[in-house]
This record gives structure tokens, sequence and C-alpha cells, in this order.
């Protein structure tokens, strides 16, 4: 067998921090949302079901966490820093993509929520 792609995800993840331009986001913070797929080689986990020969996203998620718990006042740096410490951290990713939401966001209007895509290669 040939797998052609494959990857690991955290899909509808929700944290609260506090990012923002206005001081009151600074301040009470707001629930963001966020899907991230990496691309990653699974086929020798696959045959040893060893954690150690793929990447873990238990350990992924430790990095998105330590990453959102650091004020940003853009979606943008945030989402910035988290790929770049990814690609730092884990030479097994080839490329992710990253959708990050800041929750019903204090613009004035009915929005469920708004933010950013990012889709960085190696």
């Amino acid at each position: 067998m040939k797998i052609e792609n494959s990857y690991i995800y955290l899909r509808d993840l929700r944290l609260y921090a506090y990012h923002g331009v206005g001081p009151q986001e600074n301040l009470i913070g707001n629930e963001y949302t966020l899907q991230l797929k990496c691309r990653v080689d699974i086929s020798r986990a696959m045959a040893t079901d060893d954690v150690t020969d793929t990447v873990s996203y238990a350990e992924v998620y430790e990095v998105v966490k330590q990453e959102m718990s650091t004020p940003s006042r853009l979606l943008e740096h945030v989402g910035g820093r988290i790929v770049e410490r990814l690609f730092a951290c884990f030479p097994g990713i080839k490329e992710i993509e990253l959708d990050l939401a800041k929750r019903n966001p204090p613009m004035g209007a009915d929005v469920d929520s708004a933010g950013i895509v990012l889709r960085c290669v190696r």
C-alpha cells in the first residue's frame, strides 16, 4: 500500500486567551477555536504502533496551548508563532494548515467568529 498523504489534526479545539487590539480584549479575554492539520508521514507508526514513529498530537496541543497563552494584538501574529514553533519542534511535519478564530469578536456585528487561515509548507 502506498500512502500519498497522511495527517494528524486537532479539530474544534477551544481555548480561552487574551489577544486583541482593544484594551478590553487584553483584560477580559475571549474564546478562540482552532483547526489544525499537520501533514506527517505516519506509515512507520502504522506498522510499529509506536508513538515515537509519528508526531504526537498531545505534544502538538501543548505547543499550541503555550503559544495561545502569550497575548498578541493580532491573530496573524499568534498563528505565525504557532506555525514557526511547530516546524521547529517537530521535524516530521511537512505542511501545516491552521484556522484560528475569535468567537464573537467585539466589532459591532452579529458574527459567530472572525479569524485567519494559514497554509504553510516547510
